[in-house]
């Protein structure tokens, strides 16, 4: 593929109306990943200042919800709905326009979204906020301060959810859904999955689309824990269940997937970014993933490095989902399985585009524990063994349960793909045949030790060659970028360098990024998306490009002509073709 050449980033767009959606949904054919469908939303603006001022009426009084409901309809103003929206576009013709340029400017600071998750009833299951009292040591005074601090807030919490749970019943029984509240520069986002409702508050500038996408992973992660037919049928029987008390330590989860999301961009683009490795170690490291006889209900077999996956094996005409990969890799990366001392973990988990149903079984062994310190010693001693052993009992998914530890948990650190275990093998199976996974486990483990795959892989980690820096592609004026092959649901990107080696600089920089997928993407309700879209703030210039083969998202200097930010689009398209067999994972083997 030749890379092509973006239309003219000079052309204004001061109208409502953008490019056709002519590369949407492409049908790709089976594939290792299944492409996800693009969602619109709709939203609800609200006078700054009187978002919640009034809101303070029990749910079950009717003469309060209706003093509420007029007190909303006199201080809400209402955006079109999506179906709405999607009506008066049947009813005019799309047209095309090649770019859209505008001028913004981000806030400087990113406090902590605050995540919120409660039944149909109003009962808190699970929070995430930000507390003026933070952890500073594991001693008892800290432990027992922390927890203090929590229980105080527990009635704010709660009261804080009625509220929600008010707001939301208003619109319903008005035959509509409450999705998005706008409060000067503050959006509530709020997602209903009945019987749960989930909400996410958040000042940092993001689309709308964005915040919804992360709690639709948030009610993935809860199923993969309680499955839709558990719910309904809990809820059926006691409409004010506990739930919290049934999640009862699986917080750890949803904490590391919380933190995962806002920063993974492969999350936010529902794709894959997998271990840059030379392809032809990639490729004897899956033909020793398949198995030699056929293996009653197994699924999926995926050797994992650096929290990333490496390559996969899966069974014929069965492609797996991207959100599934992402709850299944965050499952097998909680600090209870990475940190236990047996030599394998075997856990029940629903993956919810594949079955929201029912679970599965899921086997993980990490074969190297931290690959920036043992790889080493693997690679100097061949005889070296990893910490896996077959013939070991597996460990059960040992989540924290005491309510202290839960509590401390609230504040979790954030996530080092550096430190992550450096390879690990994951093992998805139909039927609970622990013992015949184990054997596999133990041959796989043989093969890639036997040949020195798995050297050259420890020896690809330690030496960091499966990272890369916008340097190695000697491109003036290129600071980062994004680069999805749209036939594979697959990201790249390098390394944050300067100006982007700061946190807040990485967080306003994917920002940037998430305003051009949702709008190239029409993900937050615009009538038309975009082919291309250019933004320029005081700091950089940034630029969103999709067309058939690829999407791409590239952050340059600010005083850099747009002629030269096109020039490094398509100089990006070309190394990244030149470079797609170390970048991404092209062939998987079937069995």
């Amino acid at each position: 593929m030749s890379a092509q050449s973006p239309p003219s980033a000079t052309t204004s767009h001061t109208g409502d109306e953008s490019s056709a959606s002519s590369v949407i949904n492409v049908d790709f054919g089976e594939g290792i990943l299944v492409p996800e469908a693009d969602a619109e939303v709709g939203m609800i603006d609200v006078d700054t200042g009187n978002a919640f001022v009034r809101a303070n009426p029990p749910a079950g009084d009717e003469a309060s919800k209706k003093a509420l409901r007029d007190h909303l309809r006199r201080t809400l103003s209402k955006k079109d709905s999506f179906t709405d929206a999607s009506s008066r576009r049947s009813r005019r013709r799309k047209k095309s326009v090649d770019a859209d340029e505008t001028s913004l400017e981000l806030a400087d600071v990113f406090p902590p979204r605050q995540y919120f998750v409660l039944t149909d009833a109003g009962k808190p299951v699970f929070t995430r906020r930000a507390t003026s009292l933070t952890l500073r040591g594991d001693s008892a005074s800290d432990l027992r301060a922390y927890s203090r601090s929590m229980e105080h807030d527990s009635d704010d919490i709660a009261s804080t959810m009625g509220i929600m749970q008010a707001l939301i019943s208003v619109f319903l029984d008005d035959g509509d859904k409450l999705r998005c509240i706008n409060a000067g520069n503050t959006r509530i986002n709020i997602l209903m999955r009945s019987p749960l409702y989930y909400a996410c508050v958040s000042s940092w500038g993001e689309p709308e689309s964005v915040t919804r996408s992360h709690l639709e992973y948030l009610h993935l992660q809860v199923l993969s824990v309680v499955t839709v037919t558990q719910l309904r049928r809990i809820f059926e029987r006691r409409t004010n269940f506990d739930l919290g008390r049934l999640l009862s330590g699986s917080e750890v989860l949803i904490h590391s997937l919380l933190d995962r999301v806002e920063t993974d961009i492969a999350m936010g683009t529902s794709s894959l970014q997998c271990l840059k490795l030379d392809p032809v170690v990639r490729s004897r490291a899956a033909n020793h993933l398949v198995p030699n006889t056929r293996m009653k209900d197994l699924l999926y077999i995926i050797l994992v490095g650096q929290g990333r996956v490496i390559t996969l094996a899966r069974p014929k005409r069965h492609s797996i989902h991207p959100a599934d990969l992402h709850i299944l890799m965050n499952t097998a990366h909680s600090p209870s399985i990475v940190n236990s001392s047996a030599s394998a973990s075997w856990l029940p988990l629903c993956l919810p585009k594949f079955n929201p149903s029912g679970f599965v079984n899921v086997f993980v062994t990490f074969l190297q524990q931290d690959a920036q310190q043992d790889t080493d010693a693997l690679v100097a001693d061949p005889k070296t063994k990893p910490k896996t052993s077959p013939s070991a009992e597996p460990a059960a998914l040992d989540l924290p349960r005491d309510a202290e530890l839960d509590k401390v948990e609230l504040i979790p650190p954030r996530r080092d793909t550096s430190s992550s275990p450096g390879i690990g093998l994951i093992c998805v199976t139909a039927n609970g045949d622990f013992e015949s996974i184990r054997e596999w486990g133990s041959v796989v483990i043989g093969r890639l030790e036997g040949d020195g795959t798995m050297a050259n892989m420890a020896k690809a980690i330690r030496s960091r060659s499966t990272e890369y820096s916008v340097a190695d592609l000697s491109i003036p004026g290129l600071r980062h970028f994004i680069y999805k092959t749209r036939a594979h649901v697959q990201i790249t990107s390098p390394t944050y360098e300067d100006p982007y080696d700061d946190v807040k600089e990485q967080r306003r920089l994917i920002t940037l990024y998430q305003i051009l997928h949702d709008g190239i993407h029409a993900k937050s309700g615009q009538d038309l998306p975009l082919k291309l879209q250019y933004i320029r703030t005081e700091k950089e210039a940034v630029m969103g490009w999709i067309t058939q083969p690829f999407e791409m998202y590239i952050a340059v200097s600010h005083g850099l002509p747009k002629s030269a930010v096109i020039s490094a689009a398509n100089a990006v398209a070309r190394w990244v073709k030149k470079e797609e067999g170390r970048l991404f994972l092209r062939d998987a083997p079937i069995f």
